[in-house]
């Protein structure tokens, strides 16, 4: 979806709008759902890649945009889950929330949405093994019943014998959308190796198409216009770009900040100005009337 901009900054045309009723107190912000999304990384010829996909032309949110898997938390997450790692506590001091249940919950969407929408699976049979292998007619009819919510992640380790491996993740960043937008998530942005062995796919149903690409290269394609996405994936993105190598930007995930980041609006004249706190480069000033609407 193009804003009529040079870049691919995605936002929906109707928020101008919910920006002038939330500033009329017209408008009751609805309460973010917990998400999680995985920045998939590997080792290519000039530096690590990143898996992204490419949201469906016909989604309701951010239809045609380039994003990471990932998904809102399941409240089956929050069920005791086999678990290597870091302790629920140590999670939750890091991802900045006071129960352990509820960082468990969100590490375990991280692992869960990944083996939903990309085939890869953060687990083990035990605490510094994981698996090599995802693929088959059982592990598929087992990766359905995830994404049809008849069976629960806690459950699907069971079966297999697996431990969830909080320690291949990284937390990243934290981002919330806007208290205008109606579908909110208050997300978690983690980074991971590509486990040896194991592979990609387009295993989502929201997503018609998926690439491996050099963060830098889908930054320069936003730039010109060319890939569309959303604030909080340009901004890993352009954080990514300085590491020479997977290893090294999991290594620096510990160094990243979670604070969250909040959008801003307030109305300036006969202009909107939409603004995320310490990412300037998506303040945007949109026209209150004209024939433009959302797009500029």
């Amino acid at each position: 979806m193009s804003n009529g901009q040079s870049n691919g900054q995605w936002y929906p045309p109707e928020w101008p709008d919910r920006i002038r009723a939330l500033a009329a107190g017209e408008l009751v912000p609805a309460t973010p759902k917990r998400a999680a999304t995985v920045l998939l990384l590997k080792d290519g010829a000039d530096g690590p890649l990143v898996h992204m996909l490419r949201r469906r032309a016909s989604m309701a949110f951010a239809g045609g945009a380039y994003a990471y898997p990932g998904g809102g938390v399941d409240p089956r997450d929050e069920h005791p889950v086999r678990w290597a790692g870091p302790s629920r506590e140590e999670w939750a001091d890091r991802l900045g929330l006071a129960d352990p249940l509820q960082a468990q919950a969100v590490v375990c969407a991280a692992v869960r949405e990944t083996y939903e929408e990309a085939g890869v699976l953060l687990a083990g049979e035990t605490a510094d093994t994981v698996v090599g292998d995802t693929t088959g007619d059982d592990w598929e009819k087992d990766r359905a019943a995830l994404v049809a919510r008849e069976l629960s992640f806690a459950d699907f380790l069971d079966r297999r014998g697996l431990v969830l491996r909080s320690d291949l993740l990284g937390a990243w960043a934290r981002w919330i959308t806007p208290e205008f937008e109606p579908r909110r998530y208050d997300t978690w942005f983690f980074v991971a190796d590509l486990p040896a062995g194991q592979r990609t796919r387009n295993a989502s149903t929201e997503a018609d198409r998926t690439v491996w690409i050099r963060p830098a290269d889908a930054a320069a394609g936003y730039d010109r216009g060319e890939l569309t996405m959303m604030p909080p994936t340009i901004s890993t993105l352009r954080a990514l770009e300085r590491y020479p190598s997977a290893e090294e930007a999991l290594a620096a995930a510990q160094e990243q900040g979670m604070t969250p980041v909040l959008a801003q609006a307030r109305l300036d004249g006969d202009r909107v100005v939409l603004s995320w706190p310490g990412h300037d480069e998506f303040t945007k000033h949109i026209p209150t009337a004209g024939p433009e609407g959302g797009t500029a």
